[in-house]
């Protein structure tokens, strides 16, 4: 049974895990940013990064502490390497880096959209290859087929926000707070779906992409119209995202092939409408849903030991070099063709 080390600081959340290959998680600590991060409304790169450089040591030791565990122990060293705030990547895989070098076991350097493709093979045992994948986060959108470890065929993508960002921007603009999901999921409860007409971009077009742009901005003509309540325009906002995810995952589905499971991941994913409608949607399919539960959706560092574990099972396995650049931009298929009109999104 191997145990590995991981470290997640991709964007506003501090986390270090301890997770074995038999998928126990022995120890996890995460530390929130979002006091830092709520006055301006959103995440600030440079105030992650340092928050990252200053809680990252002590988080790591305490999760040792915790397992009663002591870096000798681990059989690897996991850590985010892209994509994600570069400054806060940094942080992470350098981190990571030193202890691989002071320990002698291997770096394995994570992309951060494959801790959260393979996070729900941790949660759930009987969770094989292949299977559809919807990845919803604030950063990424994408419906994926997930054959095996590294092996990813990208079918549908963004071609301009992602679903997660959408939401943080409706709640910015009703005035709630950050983080966003959350808040506009909650008030969306009060709320009547169809009080305000807002489009649904991309509606029964044959590619099977995403637009979440257009659907922002009607939020925003709408709020600043007046004529509506708040709870109205975020069930209704909520809704329209909804039906466009339902007809993206049934456009994407027709063309992924015959998969046994329908699997959401990403910290969308915690959206309880969300997450019905999708389980609804795999039960028309005849497909069974997946879902990892809500702590495993949202940034983690037990994702990326777990990806690190099933790394070490690779026939041929290999670690990656303390040379390893952090990296912005990591697609999980590079060789997709990019989606019409995304631009560097693609």
């Amino acid at each position: 049974m191997a145990v590995v080390l991981g470290i997640e600081s991709s964007c506003d959340e501090t986390a270090a895990a301890l997770v074995t290959s038999s998928r126990e998680i022995l120890s996890e600590r995460i530390a929130s940013q979002d006091e830092h991060h709520a006055p301006y409304g959103g995440v600030v790169p440079e105030i992650a990064a340092r928050a990252h450089a200053e809680r990252l040591a002590p988080m790591i030791e305490g999760v040792l502490a915790d397992a009663g565990l002591a870096l000798a122990d681990c059989d690897a060293i996991a850590a985010t390497a892209g994509p994600g705030l570069i400054g806060g990547v940094m942080v992470g895989l350098v981190s990571a880096k030193a202890l691989a070098m002071a320990s002698e076991v291997p770096l394995l350097a994570i992309n951060h959209l494959e801790g959260h493709a393979l996070s729900p093979r941790l949660a759930d045992p009987e969770l094989g290859f292949p299977y559809a994948l919807l990845l919803v986060s604030g950063g990424h959108c994408q419906i994926l087929r997930v054959d095996g470890v590294g092996r990813y065929r990208r079918l549908a993508t963004t071609i301009d926000d992602a679903l997660g960002e959408a939401f943080d921007k409706t709640a910015k603009i009703l005035g709630l707070g950050f983080p966003g999901g959350p808040a506009v999921e909650r008030l969306a409860k009060e709320g009547d779906p169809a009080a305000v007409p807002l489009p649904r971009p991309l509606l029964r077009s044959p590619e099977p992409h995403f637009s979440f742009a257009g659907l922002k901005s009607a939020v925003l003509r709408a709020h600043e119209s007046g004529r509506y309540e708040p709870a109205d325009i975020a069930a209704s906002f909520q809704q329209a995202a909804l039906d466009c995810v339902l007809d993206r995952l049934r456009v994407s589905l027709d063309a992924i092939g015959r998969v046994p499971a329908l699997v959401v991941a990403g910290g969308v994913a915690a959206n309880a409408s969300i997450r019905s409608a999708l389980e609804a949607l795999a039960k028309e399919r005849d497909m069974r849903f997946v879902a990892p539960p809500p702590a495993l959706c949202t940034d983690n560092a037990a994702m990326i030991a777990w990806a690190g574990c099933e790394r070490l099972t690779l026939p041929g396995f290999a670690p990656d070099p303390l040379d390893f650049t952090a990296r912005p931009r990591w697609p999980l298929d590079p060789g997709a063709e990019p989606a019409r009109g995304a631009g560097v999104k693609a």
